[in-house]
């Protein structure tokens, strides 16, 4: 691998979120989440989020889940390397290298297949879905699998000690504080995230039912923290206390949807920083990003990890 620019210098019923939210949410005045993790469920910081352009950082969430253990940040850190996220020009290296991360043609092909949902047929080095999964497999068998040898990943990536340096300290930039792994609100965050790319599923409640819809992932999130939801947007919005108008979001609130208090159509589960994951629609994956509705009206955050002892009502 060559890098450029070193050398260089979406519950039954939910609706498609898709135009800022956060303009008209007051109730997110100051938004601040504080989260993260040395896994694939660590919270994108204001960094990441300022840096990498949305369809990336929901890329690199998605691939780095084909690899066990390897953080979604170490992908976007090399993607930072190679071609700031694709920004650089030509996206070919003096060593023939190509792509948004930078692949030799050769090299590429070893790590290519299966094709991953969304990529290309065949499998080409200049898709970034079909690199930035191809990097992740590259990084899974020189020692990412599990965090057994990350700097060995790394390193056989390109082998340079002080590109190594830059891609672990970028890495680091892109994550947020770690919070309490055994919070309810954490641990529903951290589950929510792993399902990241699973497709959505009208009335699905996992994999068993090919998918999710909105409800139905929030439900069991938070089911893995012993609070029990239930099943629907509308009814997931009557459980708990609505949070009062001028309240800071933090991650594992529920934020809610829909035309009135009494016909909410959607719900998605905040992630901090003003970014919320969510199943949105028929045709979509489980997806983080923005906090946004198209047409619907936020109708208020609910925050079921406050329940005393976590205990279901």
């Amino acid at each position: 691998m060559s890098s450029l620019l070193t050398k260089a210098v979406g519950g039954i019923g939910c609706v498609v979120l898709a135009l800022p939210l956060l303009a008209a949410l007051t109730v997110a005045a100051a938004l601040g989440g504080v989260s993260t993790s040395s896994t694939n469920s660590a919270i994108p910081s204001r960094q990441a989020i300022n840096d990498i352009p949305p369809r990336m950082l929901a890329l690199y969430q998605r691939a780095a889940l084909a690899c066990p253990g390897l953080s979604w940040t170490v992908l976007a850190a090399i993607g930072k390397t190679e071609t700031d996220h694709t920004r650089h020009p030509t996206m070919i290296s003096t060593a023939g290298a190509v792509g948004p991360m930078q692949f030799l043609p050769s090299t590429f092909q070893a790590y290519a297949r299966p094709v991953p949902p969304g990529g290309r047929t065949p499998p080409t080095p200049w898709d970034p879905v079909d690199a930035v999964y191809a990097a992740a497999r590259l990084l899974c068998a020189n020692g990412a699998r599990n965090g057994s040898n990350l700097r060995s990943a790394v390193f056989a990536y390109n082998h340079s000690h002080t590109y190594v340096a830059q891609v672990l300290t970028t890495a680091r930039t892109y994550a947020t504080v770690t919070p309490n792994p055994t919070n309810p609100a954490a641990k529903a965050v951290a589950f929510a995230r792993a399902q990241l790319g699973t497709p959505y599923a009208w009335g699905g409640n996992g994999p068993s039912d090919g998918g999710f819809d909105c409800s139905g992932l929030t439900q069991a999130a938070y089911k893995t923290t012993d609070i029990h939801l239930p099943r629907v947007a509308q009814a997931q919005y009557n459980a708990d206390p609505h949070l009062p108008q001028d309240t800071q979001l933090a991650p594992g609130d529920l934020l809610f949807y829909g035309t009135s208090p009494s016909h909410v159509t959607h719900v998605a589960l905040y992630t901090g920083d003003g970014h919320a994951i969510d199943a949105p629609h028929p045709g979509a994956v489980v997806r983080q990003g923005p906090a946004r509705t198209k047409t619907l009206t936020f109708q208020g955050a609910t925050r079921p990890a406050a329940r005393t002892g976590g205990s279901p009502r």
